[in-house]
C-alpha cells in the first residue's frame, strides 16, 4: 500500500508539472502576442484553449488522493491533447499552404462568441489571420511547436496511463 501512494504521489507530481509546462505555453504565448506583435488567429486561440484546458485538468487531477480520480483527469488531458494536436496541425497546414483558410470569416465570431473572449478580451479575443506566417523559433514555426507540445503531453500520459494501467480502483467487496 505504501508503494501505491508512492506511485500515486509521483503521478500527482506529473499532473502538477505538466499543468505548469502549459501555463508556461500559454505565457509564451501572450508574450509573442504583446512583445512580438504577433497577432492570434482564431486557430491561435483554440491552442491557447486547449493548453488552458490541459493544465485545468492536470491540476484538478493532482488534487485528488486516489487512482479513479487521477485516471479520469488524466483521459480528459488525452482528449484535451489531441484537440491540441488537431488545431495546431490544421494551422501550420494553412500556413504551408496559404492558399488554403482557417476560415476566418466563419471561425473568427465562432472563437469570439465563447464566454472566456468576453471575460478576457486581451487573451482569447481573435486578432490574425491564419494565413499570416511569422519568423520561425529554432527553425520551427510557432503551429509545429504547439504540435509538438501537445504530442509530448499525449505521449507523457498514454505513458503514464499504460505504466499504472494495473492499479486500478479496488471495489468494494471485490479482491485482487
Amino acid at each position: 500500500m505504501n508503494d501505491d501512494n508512492a506511485l500515486l504521489r509521483r503521478e500527482r507530481s506529473l499532473l502538477v508539472l505538466l499543468g505548469i509546462i502549459c501555463l508556461a505555453l500559454l505565457g509564451g504565448a501572450l508574450y509573442m502576442q504583446y512583445a512580438e506583435r504577433q497577432d492570434p488567429c482564431p486557430l491561435c486561440i483554440l491552442t491557447r484553449y486547449f493548453f488552458i484546458l490541459i493544465a485545468v485538468f492536470a491540476f484538478l487531477g493532482a488534487r485528488f488522493t486516489s487512482w479513479r480520480g487521477v485516471r479520469a483527469l488524466e483521459g480528459l488531458i488525452v482528449i484535451s491533447a489531441v484537440g491540441g494536436i488537431v488545431a495546431s496541425a490544421r494551422l501550420a497546414w494553412v500556413q504551408a499552404f496559404p492558399s488554403f483558410s482557417c476560415g476566418f470569416d466563419t471561425l473568427q465570431p465562432i472563437v469570439d462568441a465563447l464566454p472566456p473572449a468576453h471575460w478576457l478580451p486581451g487573451v482569447f479575443k481573435v486578432q490574425g489571420l491564419c494565413e499570416t506566417t511569422y519568423p520561425p523559433i529554432l527553425g520551427l514555426t510557432l503551429p509545429i511547436w504547439s504540435v509538438l507540445a501537445f504530442v509530448v503531453v499525449f505521449l507523457a500520459v498514454i505513458a503514464s496511463l499504460w505504466r499504472n494501467r494495473r492499479r486500478q480502483v479496488s471495489w468494494p467487496g471485490i479482491r485482487r
